[in-house]
């Protein structure tokens, strides 16, 4: 079994148990990841050399980069930023991408289904276009943004989702 075998492998274990752990409780937990971002760099140094852990570092830093973007501005929780982190530190950053990639488009799709089935899609809608060009728009012209209409959304199973579809892209022997 090769290296990126066995570190994607782990890639779906440790997501399987974050989608459960964030379907019940609404937490990533730091057992999970943290572990997989101290030693995954050093197990990549070790299996490949140098350059190796350098890039399951560069990893971790890059998939970290936007899910951290949206934390600081209250859009997402830090359990996906650390968990994000670990994917790419075990993974590789192209692969780590991918996952982010198919995690954000999963959700996105999940979301604007549930918000059209509510009745809300074109009003949610209105008010993320007004999210986004309120700062530069003359004050007369801004809309209040309405608290409502923006709600969270759990990612723990839609990073297992793109971490599964992301596997069986790069390794369809792994599956029957």
């Amino acid at each position: 079994m090769s290296i990126d075998t066995l570190t994607q492998t782990a890639a779906l274990l440790i997501t399987a148990i974050a989608a459960v752990t964030d379907w019940r409780r609404g937490v990533i937990p730091n057992w999970l990841t943290l572990p997989i971002v101290a030693v995954a760099p050093i197990v990549h140094w070790i299996a490949g050399g140098p350059w190796a852990g350098a890039a399951s570092l560069g990893g971790m830093l890059i998939c970290a980069l936007v899910p951290y973007m949206l934390y600081r501005r209250d859009a997402g929780g830090g359990g996906d930023v650390k968990l994000f982190a670990a994917i790419g530190a075990l993974v590789s950053l192209s692969v780590g991408i991918e996952i982010q990639l198919l995690t954000f488009i999963g959700a996105a799709l999940v979301s604007l289904g549930r918000l059209a089935w509510r009745g809300r899609l074109l009003r949610t809608l209105s008010n993320t276009l007004f999210l986004a060009v309120n700062p530069i728009l003359p004050r007369r012209w801004r809309r209040e943004v309405v608290p409502e209409l923006m709600t969270a959304v759990r990612l723990g199973a839609f990073i297992f989702a793109g971490t599964v579809c992301a596997v069986a892209l790069h390794h369809p022997e792994m599956w029957p």
